[in-house]
């Protein structure tokens, strides 16, 4: 006897934000289950989120506290730009952003862009930087009802709020934006240039900017303080100080332009989602190479390997140079390198203390460097240098059981990516050696740069290897390079920040002997800084090789991501 079945007449519920977000906090907590190691990481965070909004909320509520208009402008104007840099630009460098629900997850599902944008957006706003923020800014809102009662108080919230969208919206439109280009092999080198150059202009015009300070005309940074508050940049954080200073009408112009801007980036980023879900074109096919190199074995190992033996070592190594310039991931991380070598060696040693403001001919380098000054910017190179191997294997992610299957020894893996690493970080500290000793006017500390940057980065190498053997973590399986898992942005933090310490640690004798060796250290640099390098990169690789021949199946569990 067949059973009759009945229609349900429930009517299909649209998707909302609502959705995204719920969606989200089940599986954050489905991550934390069982992984009691991010869930002290994610309390930590919580706590070091906590203390920089403290912080932030005392100095934007300050200028209320002492009753000054123009410290108020000041700090709403300058403070509120900066924090849109700041998201803009720290999740390229240092943080990457929040991908708990990865976009290519919905590529399958028949939700409309603007659903699924919508959903995405309210799902980045449930994260603990932007309640950090949310408090932070909050002294904003202190300061303008302090200097123009509780309408101005209110007025400066909803300033808060929508200069809060802002800062979330740039930041995941750039980071997806970034994340498509840097997938396509057709435009990798214009956007590493390209990011190379902007990002090198940050430390001349911070030198300017210090240089400018100091010799400061008050009247005339409020000035631009006000024109700062026309943009985007500085229109939501300044709104509650217009109406404590009497210019309401100035409100809705500045809602307006925050609102222009907003949509704009949700559209930009609209576009670089639906490519990011789609996903890239591949490239055109390599031509097959011919001679002693040609052969399906030939043409694994790039060109700049060609001396490498071909055995086992080899074959890691050329398959570790073809994944850092492949991977957006990987290439996302020797952009920053590239970055980062060029502004910090100039922003330790011309800093804003060797620049004058002269009223005739302008900026005007005035002060000297020293080779103890020289060496602790490069150590801090080569420290950044090698702390991206810090989570090598969370690379690989799933893919790291062939190792593990084929039996590769530990040491043996740590050589290989080791050497690879060095094949395109190597020529990067050498070229910014010989560039920073130029700017300087100092062709013979070339020696005592390019020394202490192979120590501290042979050095990092050694405690950097040790880390991602006892400290990995898995990534997001996403083509977008800068995405993190739910708490791994906070482990990635402090890992970065563990390992730096310590492998600064471990290079402060070539800074130590730059200071009490003088004129000879100029001569020794060189010789002991590759020795020194070499020798702690072999003792790294020797100690963690055996850790890693112990934990591989550990390993692979941590760095496999879970679904």
């Amino acid at each position: 006897m067949a059973v009759p079945v009945t229609a349900t007449t429930e009517p299909v519920r649209p998707v909302s934000a609502r959705h995204f977000v719920r969606l989200k906090l089940r599986v954050m907590a489905n991550n934390f289950r069982g992984q009691s190691w991010r869930v002290a990481l994610f309390v930590a965070g919580v706590f070091v989120g906590l203390w920089f909004a403290a912080g932030g909320f005392l100095l934007l509520a300050a200028p209320g506290f002492t009753g000054e208009p123009r410290y108020a402008l000041l700090a709403a104007a300058f403070g509120g730009g900066l924090l849109v840099l700041g998201w803009l630009l720290l999740p390229l460098v240092f943080f990457g952003v929040d991908e708990t629900l990865d976009p290519a997850r919905f590529a399958l599902l028949p939700l409309p862009r603007r659903t699924l944008v919508g959903g995405m957006f309210a799902a980045a706003v449930v994260s603990v930087p932007v309640v950090a923020m949310l408090i932070a800014t909050t002294g904003l809102v202190v300061t303008a009802g302090a200097l123009g009662g509780a309408v101005a108080g209110l007025v400066a919230a909803v300033g808060v709020v929508a200069g809060l969208l802002l800062c979330v919206a740039a930041s995941r439109a750039v980071t997806s934006a970034f994340a498509t280009m840097l997938r396509s092999r057709r435009v990798r080198d214009l956007a590493a240039v390209l990011l190379a150059v902007v990002a090198a202009l940050f430390g001349p015009l911070q030198i300017m900017v210090l240089a400018a300070v100091r010799e400061a005309d008050w009247d005339r940074l409020v000035e631009v303080a006000a024109v700062v508050g026309w943009t985007p940049f500085g229109a939501p954080w300044t709104v509650g100080l217009d109406v404590a200073e009497g210019r309401a009408w100035a409100v809705p112009v500045k809602l307006l332009i925050t609102a222009a801007a907003i949509g704009a980036l949700l559209l930009w980023w609209s576009r670089s989602l639906e490519s990011a879900m789609v996903g890239a074109a591949g490239a055109a096919p390599a031509k097959p190479r011919r001679g002693p190199m040609g052969g399906a074995v030939g043409q694994l190992f790039p060109r700049v390997l060609g001396g490498v033996r071909r055995d086992r070592f080899g074959a890691l190594v050329a398959r570790e140079c073809r994944y850092w310039w492949r991977d957006a991931r990987r290439r996302a991380n020797l952009i920053t390198l590239a970055v980062v070598g060029v502004f910090v060696p100039v922003l330790v040693n011309l800093g804003g203390n060797g620049f004058a403001v002269s009223p005739d001919q302008g900026f005007e380098y005035s002060g000297s460097s020293s080779p103890v000054m020289l060496s602790v910017s490069m150590l801090t190179v080569g420290v950044l240098a090698s702390v991206t191997l810090a989570n090598q294997f969370g690379f690989d992610g799933s893919a790291y059981a062939a190792n593990v299957v084929t039996g590769v020894p530990g040491r043996l893996e740590l050589h290989a990516r080791m050497a690879a690493f060095s094949v395109y970080v190597v020529p990067m500290l050498g070229v910014v050696a010989v560039l920073i000793a130029a700017i300087l006017g100092e062709p013979g500390w070339i020696g005592v740069a390019a020394g202490t940057l192979l120590a501290a980065y042979g050095a990092g190498l050694a405690i950097n290897g040790l880390v991602s053997v006892l400290a990995a973590y898995s990534l997001p399986e996403t083509s977008n390079p800068f995405a993190m898992n739910t708490g791994a942005g906070m482990a990635k933090s402090l890992l970065t920040l563990l390992s730096m310490v310590a492998s600064a640690a471990a290079a402060v004798p070539m800074v130590v002997a730059a200071a009490l060796l003088g004129a000879s250290w100029l001569w020794l640099a060189l010789p002991l800084g590759v020795a020194y390098g070499l020798g702690a990169a072999l003792l790294g690789a020797y100690i963690g090789g055996d850790v890693l021949d112990r934990r591989q199946p550990e390993l692979l569990a941590t760095v496999t991501p879970r679904r």
